[in-house]
């Protein structure tokens, strides 16, 4: 996969003027196929305060991926004979037993799906906005035993935290282990994710990229506090790398001989559920199943106060992505999706078409890449796979509006396809100074543009108009 190789600098590019464009105040990402870690990189602050530079060590809360530890633990369980998935909640947690709301007979495998008919987050939820402390184990139950099911079990997709803390109960029940010793045993530790916790670590207080508010209803971020999720913590208390994410999603392909056999990652990369009657996002058993960049993916995103995450595979191409931001607001679905999208780009290289009746192939095009500005904005010229092509890297896809360009001579391009509202069959000037560096290029539709490098200010250098 050379051609996705060779594009992720540009994702790179990317990411860190995305982030600086809607003033993130962190990004950290990671690439995996091919058997490892392709890129793991990170942008930004992890304290605003401190102006503490972002790592690829620094620790985001990635919040409902827990769901797909919990789930692949309940699944290891089952390989083992522990339970059966058709068993009852009641026959490992008898305090459900007489529950009025009957949530004791809700089986295992409609936990797993989401399809139980459980309260998503019980009726005071307000743990999410710090307001209160996220429920224990006693509380947990407390709150599914009379108010816990709000439709009848296997007729819906109801999407539950609470079912899910249940379930990470069912672990300690039947393992006899606390949740996180469950889960650093038998699914961290064999695959070597020495960063991923099933609960906030006190010793490692100051690896945690600090979690800020969002611009809902503000034009400032304040910082939000790390904090236990009790009995929730099985649905949405793991903290973890964007680097340990990707190892761990590949660990799910097929083949790969880990955490379960090939017929239970069948099983719980299944589709169950879809999430509305007209939507292609599905569930399977903790595991999210949508489409990407025109890819069938698996994987989850997450919403912890102050950390928004997204991560996926690929189980086709086995190509693993994650994101991890850390605001409330942060753009962590657009920008794996974009991630996606141009190593798809790069992979696929689309027939091209072109205005020549012979093209050959670009050699080395790295004299005419770059970022550039002008008043109207920011344009990249950038190889994708065996096109070179211009792009605007300021929307949420990169690859919504291509331009494709041939070479010319040493000094011009031609846009040979693209929006016929563009500037297609037209010519890209490059100014070099003696050493053979841009100095500006006359872009499609005669507007000049310059070098520019992301966080500059940036003015033409025009005159004002009257």
């Amino acid at each position: 996969m050379a051609s996705a190789t060779a594009v992720l600098p540009y994702v790179e590019s990317w990411i860190a003027y995305r982030a600086w464009k809607l003033r993130v105040p962190g990004v950290q990402y990671a690439v995996w196929f091919d058997g490892r870690v392709q890129l793991s990189g990170a942008v930004g602050s992890a304290d605003l305060a401190s102006d503490t530079p972002l790592t690829t060590r620094h620790l985001f809360r990635i919040a409902s991926h827990s769901k797909t530890f919990t789930a692949t633990a309940i699944l290891q369980l089952m390989e083992a004979g522990r339970l059966r998935l058709d068993d009852s909640l009641e026959t490992h947690l008898p305090e459900l037993v007489d529950a009025s709301s009957g949530i004791g007979r809700v089986r295992l495998r409609e936990l797993l799906e989401h399809g139980g008919g459980v309260l998503r987050d019980g009726l005071d939820a307000d743990h999410w906005q710090h307001a209160r402390a996220f429920p224990d184990e006693g509380e947990l139950l407390a709150m599914v035993r009379d108010d816990g099911i709000k439709a009848e079990p296997n007729s819906r997709f109801d999407y539950s935290n609470l079912g899910y803390g249940l379930l990470g109960l069912v672990v300690v029940r039947v393992s006899g282990q606390a949740f996180g010793d469950y889960t650093d045993e038998h699914i961290t530790s064999p695959l070597g994710l020495d960063h991923t916790h099933a609960e906030l670590d006190a010793s490692r207080a100051r690896d945690y990229a600090t979690g800020y508010s969002g611009f809902h209803t503000s034009l400032e971020r304040r910082p939000l506090v790390h904090v236990d999720t009790g009995a929730l913590a099985p649905a949405t208390g793991f903290a973890s790398t964007a680097e340990d994410v990707v190892r761990y999603l590949a660990a799910h392909r097929q083949g790969s001989g880990e955490l379960l056999t090939d017929a239970s990652k069948r099983l719980q990369q299944r589709r169950a559920w879809t999430s509305a009657p007209t939507s292609e996002v599905s569930y399977g058993m903790g595991l999210i199943l949508e489409q990407v960049a025109g890819r069938r993916v698996f994987g989850h995103s997450g919403g912890y106060p102050g950390h928004i995450t997204r991560s996926f595979l690929d189980p086709e191409d086995q190509i693993a992505v994650s994101v991890l931001t850390n605001a409330i607001d942060g753009p962590a679905h657009e920008l794996s999706a974009g991630v996606l999208a141009l190593i798809d780009a790069a992979l696929r290289s689309p027939a091209r078409r072109s205005l020549t009746s012979s093209l050959t192939e670009p050699g080395d095009t790295s004299m005419f890449e770059g970022r550039f500005a002008g008043a109207w904005g920011v344009r990249d010229v950038v190889r994708l796979g065996d096109r070179l092509v211009t792009l605007s890297p300021g929307g949420p896809d990169p690859v919504a509006a291509v331009d494709e360009v041939e070479v010319v001579d040493d000094s011009t391009l031609r846009v040979v396809s693209g929006d016929g509202f563009g500037a297609v069959g037209e010519l890209i000037r490059y100014e070099r100074d003696p050493v053979g560096a841009i100095v500006s290029v006359r872009a499609g539709g005669g507007v000049t543009l310059w070098p520019y490098a992301v966080g500059e200010e940036f003015t033409p250098p025009f005159p004002p108009s009257a």
